[in-house]
């Protein structure tokens, strides 16, 4: 289950950061949010079980950001889900192409189902 599970989520709109951090330490999860690439990069060197990213950011976007995660010793198997409103084919593809282990569309899922994925990958 989720007790104690590290989320990183990595989203600059606040209004969907705050909301997505009620709804998964309402579930257990210890969950660090942040809202740009560099402090991402950081969290993510700290440890964490699973990192929920959208690509468009200031400074740093998601693909970069990826890029540099799958580099790294300590994050590069760690499950990347994009959660983005990019939602064009090579959007998908690129993130794919970079390491991400899953795309989801903002418009197109709820935060009950992107819970419901995080959950999927760690089992």
């Amino acid at each position: 289950m989720a007790e104690g599970k590290k989320v990183l989520i990595v989203e600059d709109d606040e209004y969907l950061r705050s909301l997505a951090v009620k709804r998964l330490e309402k579930d257990g999860y210890l969950v660090t949010a942040v809202a740009d690439g560099e402090t991402a990069l950081k969290a993510a060197k700290e440890g964490t079980d699973i990192i929920l990213l959208d690509l468009l950011l200031p400074g740093m976007s998601g693909y970069e950001i990826l890029e540099k995660l799958r580099v790294e010793e300590g994050t590069k198997n760690t499950p990347i889900i994009v959660f983005s409103n990019l939602g064009q084919k090579e959007d998908l593809e690129k993130a794919k192409a970079l390491g991400a282990n899953d795309f989801l569309i903002k418009a197109n899922f709820t935060l009950d189902d992107v819970v419901g994925k995080l959950q999927e990958f760690l089992k």
